[in-house]
Parts: structure tokens; C-alpha cells; sequence
């Protein structure tokens, strides 16, 4: 049995559709300020349950920036203080 083949594509025009006044448009011409001002970021459909909008995620990734920051400091500050202890040993 063959399968029904899909529906033809219309690639015809609205009538409400006036050709005259499109013309010369340039393709791309906001694409650089568009692509600027956007940071599209897909996350994992699991995810996406747990963090359900824009606000929830950007809260959780400022505490793990805070959190990494903050580790950083003290792993550098930890860093520096066995280095002190190490010439005063000596």
C-alpha cells in the first residue's frame, strides 16, 4: 500500500501581498545588532521543568557565579597563606 503523499506546497502569494513595495530590501541589515543584544541559551526538556522561566534561571546561575567567586577567592587567599607558612618555616 503506498503512503498518501503530502499535500503540495502553495507557493503563491496573498493577495494582500504587494510586491512593488519590497523591493529592495537587504538581507542580514539587522542581524549584527540583533545577534548583539540576544544570548540564546537552550537548556536540557529536564531542565526546563525545574527552571520554568527566565527569572529562575538567571537567579541560580548569579549564585553559582557568586559561589565560584567566592571558592576562588578563598581557594587563592588558602593559596597564599600556606605559602607564607611555608617561608616562615624555613
Amino acid at each position: 500500500m503506498k503512503k498518501a503523499s503530502p499535500k503540495k506546497n502553495n507557493d503563491e502569494l496573498r493577495p494582500e501581498y504587494d510586491l512593488s513595495q519590497l523591493k529592495g530590501g537587504v538581507r542580514g541589515k539587522y542581524y549584527r545588532e540583533a545577534k548583539a543584544g540576544t544570548n540564546l541559551v537552550l537548556i536540557d526538556p529536564e531542565l526546563a521543568s525545574v527552571f520554568p522561566d527566565t527569572e529562575s534561571v538567571n537567579r541560580a546561575l548569579h549564585l553559582l557565579a557568586d559561589t565560584a567567586k567566592s571558592a576562588a577567592r578563598s581557594k587563592t587567599s588558602r593559596s597564599a597563606a600556606s605559602k607564607n607558612r611555608l617561608k616562615s618555616s624555613a
